[in-house]
């Protein structure tokens, strides 16, 4: 899958957590989502997890900044 083709799913995902809408944008980061934690970092992380049956490695998880990092990451583990 592509970055493109990833982001409405990880918009839901987003949604699920934070229960409301949030407008996903590569340069969103938890400063500009109220209530973004690291117990919300942590459903997001095993949400994607679980829906796509991966497992994101720690160094991987240390490398991400914003939105776009993390559906940069992701789509490299959808590439086979």
């Amino acid at each position: 899958m592509t970055e493109a083709e990833l982001y409405p799913a990880v918009t839901e995902i987003f949604r699920d957590v934070f229960m409301r809408d949030v407008e996903l944008r590569p340069e969103l980061t938890a400063k500009d989502v109220p209530g973004w934690d690291s117990f919300k970092q942590i459903e997001i992380i095993v949400a994607l997890e679980e829906k796509y049956a991966i497992k994101f490695h720690t160094r991987e998880l240390d490398s991400l900044h914003n939105v776009g990092d993390l559906v940069r990451v992701l789509a490299g583990k959808m590439t086979p």
